[in-house]
């Protein structure tokens, strides 16, 4: 059944309620959903009258705000198990931009559709998405027929070494399209849709290029979106051609601010934490990726010190094999503890990276991001009956140390349901998975003819 099908009057009862307003508040409750937002969240769990609505049973399972992942790539979803063990360059150059190459318009949707499929099995309902430099409608049509809340862009690459010709664009042609599919697609499905521009990096753009994305975001009113002091031989590639620290050089070109939000920030000084706390800029904190591309790890509690706001992200699935809120949350909470001791980032400061925190960074806090009467009904059911969140204890260490995607119960989205009991219900599973199976199948013929 298509997302545009779903029923709207909803009933999701007796439920461990995380509202995320505040941290270590729970109750158990029922929530009443009426025309895509939260008519009431009520503290007698069982009690309401169905009154004709559908019922989602959450007895047994915690209620949370939708996850919010702040940097995906979608559109690399078939590229997955088939960039392993190399190093970002290395990875870039040897197999992600031949495959962003290789791909036709119907493998950039079956790729969308395959990340999207995973994201919203995995309780994540809003995700900032980076594109690839062609075809990116197809993206947005597949986000806009499965159902989930999307933030996304076309990428901007007008330069650079070992790329392949087919993702390089004139600076002008490349802003002109960008601003046509904005137009076309920013506040779409309802306002479920929306527009960020996204220039790659500081090594596959002019500076004519970065000006012109900044300056076309802000004429709109767009996000911002690339990214930035990922790699440390990246970094000392972006001083060397610009004579600037990688954060530095965005600065110049207008690429921070509050509407703009830099993946990784793995590597960063002094100056350029200062940069980014000045200027309101978001950092999208990946340590999945960080980890397997032997990247680093981004020191979240000193830039969350200096005042810089830091969400999380599971990048792309070539690079990090997953793209599970859980899984980064997991690792987002424990391994900062290895320079700053156990307490440094504890489960719900987490939890909140991944809810109302994200939220806030993409413009989207008078909406989603808490549960409250009166916002947009995007929300996850977690099951609490797992091995591993038992026997109890404090709710957000059962979901952040605890949990994983295939605890996800039911995930609404903008009051309608997407995952019931486990299942997607906006696509034919087994159709998409032959469409994904072909599509790969051609895209890697096509990678074997160019290579």
């Amino acid at each position: 059944m298509a997302f545009e099908d779903r029923v709207d009057d909803l009933l999701i009862r007796d439920g461990l309620v995380i509202p995320m307003e505040r941290d270590e508040e729970w109750f158990r409750g029922d929530i009443l959903i009426s025309d895509g937002r939260i008519e009431d969240v009520l503290q007698n769990p069982g009690l309401q009258d169905v009154d004709g609505r559908r019922v989602l049973d959450a007895h047994g399972a915690a209620v949370v705000p939708g996850f919010i992942q702040g940097h995906v790539h979608v559109v690399q979803s078939l590229l997955r198990h088939q960039a392993d063990e190399l190093e970002l360059l290395e990875w870039l150059r040897e197999r992600t931009w031949p495959f962003e190459a290789a791909l036709d318009g119907d493998g950039v949707e079956a790729s969308a559709e395959l990340g999207i499929a995973e994201l919203l099995s995995g309780g994540t309902t809003t995700v900032l998405d980076f594109g690839t430099t062609h075809d990116h409608q197809r993206v947005f049509q597949a986000a806009e027929r499965l159902g989930i809340r999307m933030i996304s862009g076309m990428t901007h690459m007008d330069l650079g070494e070992h790329v392949p010709p087919r993702l390089l664009a004139n600076a002008d042609l490349s802003l002109a399209e960008a601003e046509e599919l904005g137009v076309h697609w920013h506040g779409a499905a309802e306002g479920r849709l929306g527009y960020a521009v996204a220039p790659r990096f500081a090594l596959s753009c002019s500076p004519g290029l970065l000006t012109g994305c900044a300056e076309l975001a802000r004429r709109h009113g767009w996000l911002l979106q690339t990214h930035a002091a990922e790699n440390a031989t990246e970094v000392e590639a972006v001083r060397s051609l610009t004579g600037r620290s990688n954060i530095a050089f965005l600065d110049d070109m207008g690429l921070t601010g509050g509407d703009t939000v830099l993946a990784h920030g793995v590597h960063l000084d002094d100056e350029e934490i200062r940069i980014l706390a000045r200027t309101g800029t978001t950092i999208c904190h990946c340590p999945g990726t960080n980890l397997k591309l032997g990247s680093g790890i981004a020191d979240v509690p000193r830039l969350r010190e200096a005042g810089v706001q830091v969400v999380l992200g599971a990048d792309g699935a070539p690079c990090n094999n997953r793209l599970s809120a859980f899984h980064e949350m997991s690792l987002a909470a424990t391994l900062h503890g290895l320079r700053h001791g156990p307490s440094a980032m504890g489960a719900w400061r987490v939890l909140a990276m991944a809810t109302r925190d994200a939220a806030a960074a993409l413009h989207l806090d008078a909406h989603v991001g808490t549960i409250v009467r009166g916002k947009v009904a995007d929300l996850v059911v977690i099951d609490l009956e797992s091995w591993s969140a038992l026997p109890g204890g404090d709710p957000a260490a059962r979901i952040v140390y605890g949990g994983s995607a295939g605890d996800v119960r039911h995930v609404v989205v903008d009051g309608r349901p997407i995952v019931v009991d486990g299942v997607l219900e906006t696509t034919d599973p087994v159709a998409l998975r032959e469409r994904v199976t072909q599509a790969w199948e051609a895209t890697r013929r096509r990678m074997g003819e160019m290579a």
